[in-house]
């Protein structure tokens, strides 16, 4: 059976959904100049003959603005945990007292705030490319109907306008992440 045109609209938005979610996941990622317990989400631990992520065998929490505190379930991986976080492309050390890892985070400078702004408009570039992408696949999809039976020329062109409804939505979303991302960034 033959998609639909519903079918389309409805996998064009779920792209664009998740591409707003995967840049968002990015921006969360980088360094805000503020201690964040999601920059260590990616951080992944080789303990236990296994890679296993670093939230599954400690607790994370922040305890201040400038300082993230690890508390390792099992201490015997506190070095595993230590070495993971140091090859990590975060730039921290942690230090180690015995029972848990506090994690500073020094300012940072205004070279390096413009650094990261720059790296999260690439990011918000790509999402752009993409979200169009998916408005280029989703017409050309639309554009192949022509013709089938119980399709209109007004059907197809309608469901264009929709397609590009759903492709300026999602990139005003992206402008408004970017937007609060950057100011976040420059904060002092």
């Amino acid at each position: 059976m033959a998609i639909t045109i519903d079918e389309i609209i409805e996998r064009t938005e779920g792209h664009m959904k998740r591409t707003e979610q995967v840049l968002e996941e990015q921006f969360a990622g980088v360094r805000t100049g503020r201690a964040t317990t999601s920059l260590f989400e990616k951080i992944v631990v080789e303990a236990y003959g296994s890679e296993m992520p670093l939230s599954q065998m400690a607790n994370i929490k922040a305890t201040d603005a400038q300082t993230v505190v690890i508390e390792p379930w099992d201490k015997s991986v506190m070095s595993h945990i230590d070495k993971a976080i140091q090859a990590s492309d975060l730039g921290l050390t942690p230090s180690n007292d015995g029972t848990v890892l506090r994690v500073s985070f020094p300012a940072l400078t205004e070279e390096r705030r413009k650094e990261l702004a720059k790296l999260c408009r690439g990011y918000a570039e790509d999402g752009r490319i993409a979200v169009r992408n998916v408005r280029q696949k989703a017409n050309r999809a639309l554009e192949d109907m022509k013709g089938e039976e119980g399709v209109s020329e007004d059907d197809i062109h309608r469901s264009s306008e929709q397609v590009q409804k759903l492709t300026d939505g999602a990139i005003d979303e992206i402008a408004k992440l970017l937007e609060k991302k950057e100011a976040e960034i420059m904060a002092i």
